[in-house]
């Protein structure tokens, strides 16, 4: 088929090069002129393992281009996704004027020689398929295009996670289509055919899982798309902030998360995954997406308790970092922290909602000096969080040298190779904040640490600094 995607942001770039991976023809559209000659060069503009390479596969078999105009390709396309930002809004609503823009500018640009669908990717309020399917007659109506301009609106939300964003769309759990007439959703799933059946050629650098089954079409209206999309991050808020407040009742009874968790995750009705207590979430969906629904909630009346609370907790977890360095150091003023990561989870340089913006923003105002590392993160907090006094360190051992203690931020797996006697020996005072619950507790206080885990026994003794 032929395919528009508009926008290259992250979900944009990955839903077109996995789309072209399937053998159609893809064209990418964004206004940022610089954004678009970095695509036609290969390069990514976003940190993501794979994607670089899916790109110049695309490349090759010329299944995908980069324009800034938006005419031809959807006057030429089949299916015209939407994956432009709906950023928050203070009140928590989403900002949907580039999703506005690019409705009314796909109805001036479509004529009526075929069917089209257009589909809203990005994460959009309930009830968004509706306002876009107005917006593109409107556009059609300024473009005075001769006769009937025949169109579907579907939405086909994305569960991407950032660090494995190629696997969760060549190889996902389902793929959910959202429409309120036949020849939509019958044209979306000839579009995923081939990755419903599995039939396409995998990549040689993104394996098909073994024994990978088919995957399971959900077809649902518009607002159950909608829903489905708020509704699964919801709650996986709610399943990250429980691991949280029964790591801190676990710290009180002298019980261990970690333990607890695994038990509890064997339960099938649970499940194991995203119960790892830590520092809380981060990233651009889980903060924005649970704000959006509360708002769509008070809309109408309601007040999401569970929701709100899931908010509450998260933010309270980012304090306990401050309080445990103030356990154990006293007074921070003068003190030097290393901070081991920035982005808000391995294998992205991604930092929005980051947790460690908040630990060093609020460390630095209590007069501590920050040093830190992350892999790949760094130029990234460097250029758009200038403001922060942050000394980049070229490598851990650089970041821990001197320091009065180390918090571990970003779990990336090369931090739990590191050698803990050695780490120990470069600070002034061997403290180790586990932000992730990331190291063996006896490992690193046999290196010689006062360690501090979320959600372990603590040790109440006076630790390094008192």
């Amino acid at each position: 088929m032929r395919v528009t995607v508009i926008g290259t942001g992250y979900v944009g770039t990955v839903t077109g090069a996995c789309l072209a991976c399937l053998g159609h023809r893809v064209t990418c559209v964004d206004t940022d002129q610089a954004k678009i000659e970095k695509l036609r060069a290969g390069e990514s503009p976003i940190y993501e393992p794979g994607l670089e390479e899916l790109i110049a596969l695309a490349h090759t078999s010329g299944g995908i281009d980069f324009q800034t105009d938006l005419s031809d390709p959807v006057r030429e396309s089949d299916v015209i996704f939407i994956a432009v930002g709906t950023p928050p809004l203070p009140s928590g609503e989403s900002n949907l004027s580039y999703l506005e823009a690019a409705a009314r500018g796909i109805g001036r640009s479509m004529d009526s020689t075929k069917f089209r669908v257009v589909v809203n990717k990005s994460t959009v309020p309930v009830g968004t398929g509706n306002l876009v399917q107005a917006l593109v007659r409107e556009g059609i109506a300024e473009s005075g295009a001769a006769g009937e301009v025949a169109f579907g609106v579907a939405s086909n939300p994305e569960f991407l996670r950032e660090g494995s964003a190629i696997h969760d769309s060549l190889y996902p759990d389902r793929i959910v289509l959202g429409a309120e007439e036949a020849p939509t959703l019958e044209l979306m799933r000839a579009l995923y055919q081939p990755l419903a059946t599995q039939s396409f050629e995998a990549p040689v650098f993104a394996p098909r899982p073994a024994s990978m089954p088919p995957v399971a079409v959900v077809s649902t209206t518009l607002t159950s798309a909608e829903m489905i999309k708020y509704s699964a991050n919801a709650f996986l808020t709610v399943k990250i902030g429980f691991a949280n407040e029964i790591a801190n009742i676990c710290e009180r009874v002298g019980a261990d998360v970690t333990e607890v968790m695994l038990g509890i995750g064997l339960d099938t009705r649970i499940g194991s995954k995203f119960l790892n207590a830590g520092l809380g979430w981060g990233g651009s969906c889980f903060g924005k997406d649970v704000s959006s629904l509360l708002h769509t909630a008070g809309e109408y009346g309601y007040k999401a308790h569970l929701l709100e609370a899931s908010l509450t907790v998260n933010n309270n977890q980012r304090q306990v970092i401050v309080q445990r360095l103030q356990e154990r150091l006293g007074i921070l003023k003068g003190r030097t922290i290393a901070l081991l990561g920035l982005a808000f989870k391995p294998n992205t340089d991604d930092l929005r909602d980051a947790p460690s913006l908040l630990i060093a923003d609020k460390l630095i105002r209590m007069g501590a000096r920050i040093k830190a590392f992350d892999p790949v993160a760094m130029d990234a907090c460097r250029i758009h969080h200038a403001s922060l006094n942050i000394q980049y360190c070229p490598d851990a051992l650089s970041a821990v040298d001197k320091a009065d203690a180390v918090v571990l931020v970003t779990e990336w797996p090369e931090f739990g190779d590191l050698d803990l006697a050695q780490v120990a020996a470069k600070m002034a005072q061997p403290v180790l904040i586990d932000g992730r619950n990331l190291f063996n507790p006896e490992r690193a206080r046999a290196a010689g640490f006062a360690y501090e885990g979320i959600g372990r026994p603590r040790r109440r003794q006076s630790g390094a600094g008192r």
